[in-house]
């Protein structure tokens, strides 16, 4: 078969939808975001019961375009089970049941699950995962906390911000891999990257607890606070972690974490929503320029993405603290379908090695 002839089923799930495409090579066919209501996902206990759910939706819309069962290959955004390099992952049962009994919890999580389900009803078809989110490339200091017993992580929008520094490479006519840069993805989850030259040697856990706060996330507390905050709260382990990684930030304070809306009460004279938005920009501004520290700051470019990149107004006010340490390019949005899809085509055409979970 040759390269012009690869069809891929890509698979995004999210908190309240399943976003699909297919894609000839690396041209896509459609996108669609298939929603589920809260009111349906709350039958299901763990995340990762949703799957046959989700699954049969899938299917259904792929049936209702008159799509048949014949892909090259399914390829999931990746879960978050255990640390792995950056690359192309074969879907095996070993990552599935990992990631069933995984500690972080995320929709993503399903990728895998989605992609090896539905690779299995076509005979031949592989089942990829591609720079999941626990992608670990850090240097050895950036694991060490002031406690012995306490590792930190990073769980980061590696799919997105490794596309993104390949993207801009190939712009400005180089490789990722000659590169310094800083990557900050701002979306629901802010997670900010040292990229030194192809790998991230710094990157913040933006789901629960490390780095900025976001739209939806509590960012890094004072801890002596949070462990008074245990012990007097009356909340369980869960109700605390959702908290942390679901219930704070923007959402806390404003009661949304619909950053249109935020900005139209910001326009109309709401002086408090402007104070909280700066301060989330303040918090985001000094964790981009401490990873110039990382890179002894010798940076190339500071690369903004995420959809709240969509707003001028979120944008203007964090180039006006970092464009001191080097140009800032803006990327909107996440293109992960694409990426998810550029890198499975990789994967069967030999670009990429497929490595064995």
């Amino acid at each position: 078969m040759t390269y012009t002839m690869y069809k891929v089923l890509a698979i995004n799930p999210g908190s309240t939808s399943t976003k699909i495409s297919v894609a000839h090579n690396d041209k896509l066919l459609f996108v669609e975001d298939i929603k589920h209501s809260r009111d349906e996902l709350s039958q299901f206990e763990k995340i990762s019961d949703q799957y046959e759910f989700r699954k049969q939706h899938i299917l259904s819309e792929l049936e209702k375009r008159g799509i048949p069962l014949d892909f090259d290959a399914t390829v999931g955004r990746g879960g978050l089970s255990k640390a792995v390099p950056s690359g192309v992952f074969r879907v095996n049962l070993q990552m599935i049941e990992d990631q069933k009994k995984a500690v972080h919890q995320h929709a993503c999580d399903l990728g895998c699950m989605l992609a090896y389900e539905i690779a299995e009803l076509i005979p031949g078809c592989p089942s990829f995962v591609a720079d999941p989110g626990v992608v670990d490339e850090m240097a050895p200091e950036a694991h060490i906390t002031g406690l012995p017993e306490i590792s930190r992580i990073c769980i980061w929008h590696a799919l997105n911000q490794k596309a993104i520094a390949r993207r801009y490479a190939s712009e400005i006519g180089t490789t990722y891999d000659k590169l310094n840069l800083i990557i900050c993805h701002l979306g629901g989850g802010i997670s900010i990257a040292a990229h030194e030259q192809g790998k991230a040697i710094d990157a913040n856990n933006a789901l629960d607890g490390d780095g900025p706060f976001s739209p939806e996330r509590t960012g890094t507390l004072p801890m002596s606070d949070i462990i008074h905050l245990c012990f007097s709260s009356g909340m369980k382990e869960e109700e605390l972690l959702r908290l942390v990684s679901a219930r704070g930030g923007l959402l806390a304070h404003l009661g949304t974490n619909d950053m249109r809306m935020i900005v139209k009460q910001i326009e109309e004279g709401d002086k408090h929503a402007e104070l909280i938005v700066s301060a989330m920009i303040w918090n985001v501004a000094k964790a981009i320029a401490a990873e110039g520290a990382v890179l002894c700051g010798k940076i190339d470019a500071v690369l903004l993405t995420g959809g709240l990149c969509y707003s001028d107004y979120i944008v203007n006010l964090l180039k006006k603290r970092i464009e001191f340490l080097a140009p800032v390019v803006v990327y909107p949005g996440q293109d992960e379908m694409l990426a998810l899809t550029e890198n499975a085509i990789a994967a069967l055409s030999g670009q990429r090695e497929v490595f064995e979970y």
